[in-house]
């Protein structure tokens, strides 16, 4: 890509990534992606789905703060799981 468009500040790169990645297009896809990604305790590592579902919600939601992200994330492991961490947490979730 640099070699189609020279060389250019990181302001010019950036409006440049916001043009190709921030349409309705791929909000769509993030939106799905987020919502059909649930938890599975056998073949997904907490950690690495966490932070993959933080970052979905992230590029979606800029303005969202970390409680409400960790809210949505938690209701999408559901089940016994998510009764456990709400039981054990100092402020209600």
């Amino acid at each position: 890509m640099r070699q189609d468009h020279g060389k250019h500040d990181w302001p010019w790169w950036k409006s440049e990534v916001i043009t190709k990645w921030a349409n309705n297009s791929w909000r769509f896809k993030m939106e799905n992606s987020f919502e059909s990604d649930i938890f599975n305790s056998e073949k997904d590592k907490p950690l690495t789905w966490f932070l993959k579902q933080k970052d979905k919600l992230s590029a979606l939601h800029a303005d969202m703060s970390d409680s409400m992200i960790n809210m949505k994330i938690l209701r999408k492991c559901g089940g016994q799981l998510e009764h456990a961490i709400n039981c054990r947490c100092v402020e209600p979730c």
